[in-house]
C-alpha cells in the first residue's frame, strides 16, 4: 500500500477531527486549546489515506506522538515520525529537543537517540541534541560545602522575593537562586534575571543562575504556564521535583530548598506539596511565610497591575529600588506588551 507522510493542519476542522480521533483511540485525551494552540507543526503518516502515525512539535518539545500498533509492528513509523520532526526542527535551528512521555514509551525514544533525564511512575522526561543536563550543570559555579536553593519566576522581582532570599542567605552557607528561563511572562527571561541579580547583589553568599530547560521550564512543567487539571499538574511537577532531587541537587551539593507560602495560586500550592513529598530526605524543604505589606501578601501580580494602570507610585511598597528603577525606565515597553495582549493575571 502507498505510504504518504505529510503535514496535518490542526486549524482545519476535518483534519483536526481525524487526528483527534486517531489519538483518542490510542488513549490520548487532552485536546484543549491550551495544549493544541501552541503546536508549531504536526505531521502524519497515511496508508491508503488512513492515518497510522502522527507527531507534533511545540518550540523544542515533541508532543502528541502516536502510532498504530497494528500498522507499525517493527517501529518504522515511529522512527520516521520522530526523525522527520527532528529534521524539521533542525532546519529551524532547534537541535536541543525534549519529550515528556509515558514510561512504557521511554525505551522507544532511547532507541532513536534520546537520553532519559528522570522518570516517575507516570511519566518520563528525555532529551536529545548537542547539549544535555550534564553541560547545564557543568556551567554553574560550584562552591565548597552545602548549598541551599530557591527557584523563582520573579515576574518581576518583588520585596517578597527578596525577603525569601534574605531568609535563606541568613540560614545558609551558600544560596543558589534559579530564575525560570521561559519567556511566557510580562518580563522576559533576561529582564527577570537582571532584576534578580540587581536585587540580591548585596548578599555575598548568593549566586543567581538560569533555570534553563530543567527547572519549571515549558518542557518539564507546562502546567505552570497553562491552566490545566490538578492531577496533570501533580504528575508534571513530580518530574520537575525529581530533576531537582536526582540531578541538580547532588551535582551542586544542595541540601535545602526554600519555598514561600502561596495563598493565591492553586497551581503553585500543588507544586509546593509535591516538592515537600518528593525532595526529602535528599533535600530538606523549608517554607517561609510570605512577606506582607499593609496586611496583604506582596504579589508580583499586583505589581503588573500597577504597571498596567500606570500607578508607579504604588511600587515602592512592593518592589526593591532596583526593580522600581527598571520598571520606570522600561514603562512604555511594558505597557505596550500589555496592550498587545500579554497576560498579567497569572502566577
Amino acid at each position: 500500500m502507498e505510504t504518504d507522510i505529510r503535514e496535518i493542519n490542526l486549524r482545519q476542522p476535518a483534519e483536526f477531527e481525524q487526528w483527534r480521533q486517531f489519538l483518542a483511540g490510542l488513549g490520548i485525551a487532552n485536546f484543549t486549546a491550551n495544549e493544541v494552540d501552541p503546536v508549531d507543526e504536526t505531521i502524519g503518516i497515511f496508508v491508503a489515506d488512513q492515518l497510522v502515525a502522527t507527531g507534533s512539535a511545540s518550540e523544542n518539545v515533541l508532543k502528541y506522538i502516536g502510532v498504530s500498533h497494528t500498522a507499525d509492528g517493527n517501529g518504522a513509523y515511529f522512527n520516521q515520525i520522530v526523525s522527520t520532526l527532528l529534521t524539521n526542527l533542525g532546519q529551524r535551528g532547534i537541535f536541543h529537543v525534549f519529550v515528556f512521555t509515558k514510561p512504557q514509551y521511554a525505551a522507544s525514544f532511547q532507541h532513536v537517540g534520546f537520553q532519559e533525564i528522570v522518570h516517575s511512575d507516570y511519566a518520563a522526561f528525555l532529551e536529545t541534541g548537542p547539549t544535555s543536563i550534564h553541560d547545564y550543570l557543568a556551567a554553574i559555579p560550584k562552591v565548597a560545602g552545602p548549598s541551599s536553593a530557591i527557584v523563582m519566576n520573579a515576574n518581576p522581582f518583588t520585596r517578597g522575593h527578596r525577603y525569601l532570599v534574605e531568609e535563606a542567605a541568613k540560614q545558609s552557607q551558600h544560596v543558589y537562586v534559579f530564575v525560570v528561563s521561559t519567556d511566557k511572562s510580562l518580563f522576559n527571561t533576561q529582564e527577570r534575571f537582571e532584576m534578580v541579580q540587581a536585587g540580591t547583589a548585596d548578599f555575598p553568599n548568593v549566586d543567581v543562575v538560569a533555570g534553563g530547560d530543567y527547572l519549571v521550564s515549558y518542557a518539564t512543567f507546562p502546567a505552570y504556564f497553562l491552566k490545566t487539571d490538578k492531577n496533570r499538574v501533580r504528575y508534571q511537577t513530580t518530574i520537575d521535583a525529581l530533576i531537582f532531587k536526582e540531578r541538580i541537587a547532588p551535582a551542586l551539593t544542595i541540601k535545602t530548598r526554600y519555598l514561600g507560602t502561596e495563598p493565591q495560586s492553586e497551581t503553585t500550592n500543588v507544586y509546593n506539596e509535591v516538592l515537600e513529598k518528593v525532595l526529602p530526605q535528599t533535600v530538606q524543604v523549608k517554607i517561609i511565610p510570605r512577606k506582607q505589606t499593609n496586611g496583604k501578601v506582596i504579589s508580583a501580580r499586583d505589581v503588573r497591575l500597577a504597571i498596567k494602570d500606570d500607578r508607579l507610585a504604588d511600587l515602592s511598597a512592593l518592589v526593591p529600588e532596583t526593580t522600581a528603577t527598571f520598571i520606570t525606565n522600561h514603562k512604555a515597553t511594558l505597557q505596550e506588551r500589555i496592550r498587545k495582549g500579554m497576560k498579567i493575571d497569572g502566577n
